[in-house]
């Protein structure tokens, strides 16, 4: 059965970019669909935040109620029953994707397509639905927010042995006695120490020479001394060569590191190390959608590929992978198509948290971005031990990193690496929106004793 519908407006994908965006065109009047081909709410909801969070919070209760004795409480032995930690995780996903579903579903004007979208022309889609039935499509303007997944990478025998994803891995009902990590990247990181802290052995394999290639060479270093105190084994400068099952069911992963060749062997591999976007089953040639050769759509400063008319938003485009920069570009659609801005990702100041503990977070210009620029700089560096509240919690692992254009005063970039990272650099943030100078936070009357006074004394580091 096939049926022709056409629409002012075509959302493909219900993730945090593209949700927003359709309702918001429906409720300007326009006629909309949403195509969604599995759960409505994006990796972050279903896949991403929301659960691996959720799980990073349940790993660090484990964590703190070990260590109770540092703070004079003592407690019995701790037990991790993963069937709980995922049915807890499990519940918060439903309600959020639900909460979603619901919006959508009474949104006036909005209609949710459950299936596969495919370009039949530059404003033609056919839609294989999930109870098997087909509609076709038709849209003046059509929104690609299609996202990212897991990588698999083409490592002899790898498609041979059994391993973990980031989607996969939460669905564990067991704590793995020896978690592989192929990947020293964000997301490879936070499984990492989630589950060491569950109680599995733990083994990081990075190609680079550091954890975290964005970030710069001091703090990828203070994160690798962090896991290693924690018990996890990081293995820098080491590449897969092959896998293979043995015959105990383990997983052997040969790897060729400085010093040669090893095999490892682990209960379970996760493969952490990219994420591609899910354009190829869109056929973006049919539509004339210009993509590059890793797939990800190719926009503008105003998120429009080089069709009129179709436009592209969140993972799918490629750049920061991040839920709150695919927001961002909601708004930016909406500005420009709603309400006749100008709005452009130019220069947009990112800023991300990453969920180890302690959090990192960063806003900005690292030092060797800064540096390759040829800017003149000023670098405020403090470690989190100087910080009077991280004692009184016992939380003194980390260090605080500004970059300060010399001239100006003005603050390019910060990194926080230490109890709650994300609250105090997403401080700095706002300041850096505001366009004030480093002063300003260095003398600012914060509340004491806060975690957000550390900005004090990290920017009187500096002189001027």
């Amino acid at each position: 059965m096939s049926t022709e519908q056409h629409y002012d407006a075509i959302v493909i994908g219900s993730g945090q970019g593209g949700k927003p965006l359709a309702g918001a065109l429906a409720e300007a009047g326009h006629k909309t669909a949403i195509i969604e081909r599995e759960h409505v709410g994006g990796s972050c909801v279903n896949v991403g935040c929301t659960p691996t969070k959720t799980m990073v919070a349940s790993a660090r209760t484990a964590y703190v109620d070990r260590r109770s004795e540092d703070y004079g409480i003592h407690n019995g032995q701790v037990t991790v029953e993963m069937t709980e930690v995922r049915q807890r995780k499990r519940d918060i996903v439903d309600k959020f994707r639900n909460g979603v579903r619901r919006i959508i579903e009474s949104t006036k004007g909005l209609d949710l397509f459950l299936g596969e979208a495919r370009f039949t022309g530059p404003k033609e889609l056919r839609v294989d639905l999930n109870d098997g039935e087909t509609v076709r499509l038709t849209a003046d303007n059509i929104f690609i927010n299609v996202g990212a997944r897991p990588l698999v990478p083409p490592i002899e025998g790898l498609d041979s042995v059994p391993t973990l994803d980031s989607t996969s891995i939460m669905e564990l009902d067991e704590v793995p006695n020896h978690l592989l990590v192929l990947g020293g990247g964000y997301v490879g990181l936070e499984f990492a120490q989630m589950f060491r802290r569950f109680g599995s052995e733990v083994t990081i394999m990075q190609r680079g020479e550091q954890l975290l290639a964005r970030e710069d060479e001091d703090v990828a270093e203070a994160v690798a001394e962090i896991l290693r105190e924690d018990g996890i084994e990081v293995l820098l400068e080491t590449e897969a060569l092959r896998a293979e099952q043995n015959g105990d069911g383990r997983v052997g992963l040969t790897v060729q590191t400085p010093d040669g060749e090893r095999t490892l062997s682990g209960s379970h591999l996760l493969v952490a190390i990219g994420r591609p976007p899910n354009t190829d089953s869109l056929d973006l040639d049919a539509a004339g959608v210009q993509a590059d050769k890793r797939g990800f759509v190719e926009v503008n400063e105003r998120l429009e590929t080089n069709v009129p008319g179709v436009y592209a938003l969140g993972d799918a485009k490629g750049g920061p992978a991040f839920t709150h920069i695919s927001y961002d570009d909601f708004r930016i659609l909406s500005t420009n198509l709603l309400e006749g801005g100008g709005a452009t990702i130019t220069d947009r100041l990112v800023a991300y948290t990453v969920y180890i503990d302690p959090q990192l977070g960063r806003v900005g210009m690292s030092e060797r971005e800064a540096r390759e620029q040829g800017r003149d700089v000023q670098v405020a560096r403090m470690p989190m031990s100087h910080v009077p509240r991280a004692l009184e919690m016992d939380e003194t692992r980390g260090m605080m990193k500004a970059v300060v254009d010399a001239d100006t005063g003005r603050i390019l970039g910060c990194t926080i690496l230490g109890i709650e990272g994300g609250e105090i650099m997403s401080m700095v943030h706002i300041a850096m929106m505001g366009d004030l100078p480093y002063t300003a936070l260095r003398d600012g009357p914060f509340a004491h004793p806060t975690l957000a006074e550390s900005l004090n004394k990290l920017f009187a580091t500096l002189n001027g």
